[in-house]
């Protein structure tokens, strides 16, 4: 499967989906006007990873996210629940600025909600 690349913008993450690596990664703000457009790609490759078994770490590390964006976090989220309760390998890194109480208490309590093995990753 080819390596799936979205260049951030001012209100969009940069998303990088390595099926060969076994990475997905969100990074950045994410407050798009679309959110449920802007992950589209983001499900479509889930479904087809998890469809193969492939084992996979998926990376959050986002300094803002706004109302919608946070529905598409916790949609991936229980998408790779499922995939976790059918087998599936795969961990969850939530990386948060060491200042960032609020996006730390976020990433633990979508956590919590979900049966995954995760990490939560202070960064400067």
């Amino acid at each position: 499967m080819e390596t799936i690349r979205i260049t951030s913008t001012k209100n969009s993450p940069e998303v990088v989906l390595d099926f060969d690596n076994g990475i997905a990664e969100v990074v950045g703000e994410s407050y798009p006007e679309n959110a449920v457009s802007f992950y589209k790609p983001v499900f479509d490759w889930l479904n087809q990873t998890i469809s193969q078994k492939k084992p996979f770490k998926f990376v959050f590390k986002l300094d803002y996210f706004n109302t919608s964006s946070s529905k598409c976090i916790i949609d991936i989220l229980d998408l790779l629940q499922i995939y976790h309760s059918n087998g599936g390998k795969i961990n969850v890194e939530w990386y948060y600025r060491q200042d960032d109480e609020d996006m730390k208490d976020t990433g633990e309590e979508f956590l919590e909600d979900v049966d995954l093995p995760h990490e939560l990753i202070a960064y400067k």
